[in-house]
């Protein structure tokens, strides 16, 4: 007889599939075994899941075909990893399929067993190099912090400061967990792709290359299966990847890093919209792993847990190589009062003289810029034509190098009109600034500048277009840390995680959006990346006496500048919690976005309108509070049409269980002109 099993298969969003369907095996398989069976007309790569329950016997006769073969070289996927699926699944109002299969390579879909045993034999037989770097020795602060980590359960969150070596205690931790078991496994995840490079060269140093892999977006689909081979088969010891190294398959779990924890690039924004961070302490819980959570300027999120003991805060206040009460191992912050300054000043004469005496003395100094591009816009001086996307509402930024516009949302590009498109104007000029323009700027003010030995400054830029080939970044890195770049020029993309040791001043140009942005969540993002761009200043201990921080600002008694200049987060956090307290913000109450697109405004809006009405009949509904419908912030993007609904509850459990009893609804929707919708749970963004 057939032995009946459930698989879980990759389904559509908003598909009535939620769980896993019925099939036939000629043999019975343990939960966690990759099947390839047909769906529809199609053969696609499943799991088998836990049982067989979800999968009614009426259900149509497609559900009880035979599968067409199993994985049997892949060990199966373990019950906590299922655990995590079924969890996220549920929690972020998504089909178990979709999550499930996500977490897999996508090459493993496409192979078939024998070309699986040639990728797994060709695998087994690489060998690693010897570790090349012995540990550093650790400061008093260091070893508090390793052995509280050694002593309680957790989970942790590690408060250091910018400089302070979070890095090496992270090495450490995992250095001790493998002489404790030979077998056990570390995961380390960082917020971007950039970041993985240089963590990559000091993991590999310390653990040898043999027991290093990475996951991330970036790497090619051969590549993300050997490391996930790797890690699967317990071969990898120390996983370091970006947010989707959470749901990689690593058996023997011990340790979970979570480095630059506050960053937003944790919350995934497409598909099923998880927090890679969250999931990380959950997975930690369920898996019997300790969780460290690291950053110089946690989320507000995660301080309160630590406020309220959810979490064990530890805490290293001086950076490494100096005194723990010196008072001058922070950069200074110099603020720049720009009504003070001459109309259209870009740089400031104190700012430009500062940088010009670090280019003398052979230091490094780096100009922050969180724009891309030569200028946000592209005006005629004789009409009110801009260059705005066609297909969005935005405007296209113009990219002088390549001669575009560039629309940053769908990507439409064309290249820059000779004349006004609406009068015929020759005189169309670029309106604001970007990192493009603000590089030639800076060179042109610093024409008259030499180094030391007499040479021209060496300006660079470093942002996504500047690094778009493949090795760009790893090229700018290295010139960096040569010594062979003398002003950086970049987004926030460099403000983060680099140990750049020769920079001593760090400028902040155009931060103040974020002070009255309608986000209320704007303010810590930018608290956090100005305290993450003066941390790139003074980072080697000889020099942190003269490092500077320069923040030029139109408001300069700003409270976020106050606290800035003493280096103070507790300060800011505990004044931003308390406005958050009395407005039911996170972390005191709980979110939900239903987003909708559709080919029309009216559309998206009707959808969530009708959602909203329906809503009120649900069990629950007076536990929670929905607001109007209205469009999202970029209200069109590629011809499509966007909106949103915000959901509010003070009980993260009483919005789990509307949620849920909400998405059947929302599923027999059939709104014409709808294209897609999607709910999204604890939204970083409104």
């Amino acid at each position: 007889m057939p032995h009946r099993i459930a698989v879980v298969v990759p389904t559509p969003a908003h598909s009535s599939i939620g769980g896993p369907l019925s099939y036939l095996s000629e043999l019975p398989l343990l939960p966690g075994t990759l099947v390839r069976v047909p769906l529809g007309r199609r053969e696609v790569l499943g799991v088998v899941w836990d049982d067989d329950s979800a999968a009614p016997p009426d259900r149509p006769a497609v559900e009880t075909r035979a599968i067409t073969g199993s994985l049997s070289g892949i060990a199966p996927l373990a019950q906590q990893w299922r655990q995590l699926v079924t969890f996220s699944a549920n929690y972020y109002q998504r089909s178990l399929g979709e999550v499930a299969l996500s977490g897999l390579p996508p090459q493993l879909r496409d192979l078939d067993s024998s070309q699986l045993a040639r990728r797994l034999k060709r695998g087994a037989g690489a060998a690693g190099d010897e570790p090349t770097a012995a540990p550093l020795p650790l400061t008093p602060e260091q070893g508090e912090v390793l052995a509280a980590f050694e002593a309680e359960p957790g989970p942790f969150l590690l408060f250091g400061a910018t400089g302070s070596g979070k890095t090496e205690v992270y090495l450490q931790a995992v250095l001790r967990m493998l002489q404790r078991d030979p077998q056990a496994q570390a995961l380390v995840m960082v917020p971007e792709i950039n970041l993985t490079p240089q963590l990559q060269e000091r993991f590999v140093a310390r653990f040898g290359a043999g027991n290093v892999v990475a996951m991330n977006s970036g790497m090619t689909p051969p590549q993300r299966l050997k490391s996930w081979l790797a890690a699967h088969s317990g071969a990898a010891r120390i996983v370091l990847g970006t947010r989707m190294a959470v749901f990689a398959s690593i058996p023997h779990l011990q340790l979970i890093v979570v480095d630059e924890e506050h960053d937003p690039s944790y919350k995934q924004q497409e598909g099923a919209r998880y927090s890679a961070r969250d999931l990380a302490v959950y997975r930690g819980k369920l898996e019997g792993a300790k969780v460290l959570l690291g950053s110089a300027t946690p989320s507000l999120e995660s301080w309160q847990s630590a406020e309220k003991g959810r979490y064990r805060r530890l805490l290293m206040a001086s950076r490494v190589g100096s005194a723990a009460s010196a008072e001058g191992s922070f950069p200074a912050v110099r603020l720049v009062d720009m009504n003070l300054q001459p109309k259209n000043t870009v740089f400031s004469p104190q700012l430009l003289d500062a940088i010009g005496q670090r280019i003398a003395r052979g230091e490094q100094s780096l100009v922050f810029l969180n724009r891309r591009g030569y200028a946000p816009v592209l005006a005629c001086t004789a009409c009110d034509w801009k260059s705005e996307c066609p297909n969005c509402s935005a405007y296209r930024v113009f990219h002088k190098i390549d001669r575009t516009l560039r629309c940053h949302h769908c990507g439409y590009t064309e290249r820059v009109p000779r004349a006004c498109p609406e009068c015929g104007n020759v005189d169309i000029a670029p309106v604001g600034r970007g990192t493009e323009r603000l590089e030639e700027h800076l060179g042109d003010l610093l024409a008259e500048v030499k180094q030391a030995n007499g040479e021209p400054v060496r300006i660079a830029r470093m942002d996504a277009d500047s690094t778009r080939l493949k090795g760009a970044l790893e090229q700018q890195l290295a010139r960096m840390h040569a010594g062979d770049v003398d002003v950086l020029v970049g987004t926030q993309m460099v403000t983060k995680g680099h140990d750049f040791r020769r920079i001593t001043l760090v400028a902040a140009l155009n931060p103040d959006s974020a002070l009255f942005s309608s986000d209320f969540r704007a303010p810590e993002r930018l608290f956090g990346l100005l305290m993450q761009a003066a941390g790139r200043a003074g980072r080697d201990a000889a020099q942190a006496g003269a490092s500077e921080m320069w923040v030029q600002t139109w408001h300069p008694k700003h409270p976020l500048f106050t606290n800035l200049r003493r280096h103070d987060y507790p300060a800011f956090a505990a004044q931003q919690l308390k406005e958050r307290e009395q407005a039911g913000m996170p972390p005191f109450g709980f979110q939900a976005l239903l987003r909708a697109e559709a080919r029309t405004q009216e559309a998206a809006q009707a959808f969530l309108k009708a959602a909203s009405a329906a809503a009120q009949e649900l069990d629950g509904a007076d536990r929670v509070t929905l607001y109007s419908a209205v469009p999202m912030s970029v209200q069109r993007v590629a011809n499509v049409e966007r909106a949103q609904m915000l959901v509010e509850s003070t009980s993260r459990n009483a919005l789990q269980r509307f949620l849920a009893a909400w998405q059947p609804v929302l599923q027999a929707s059939r709104e014409k002109g709808l294209i897609r919708w999607a709910v999204d749970v604890d939204p970083l963004v409104i």
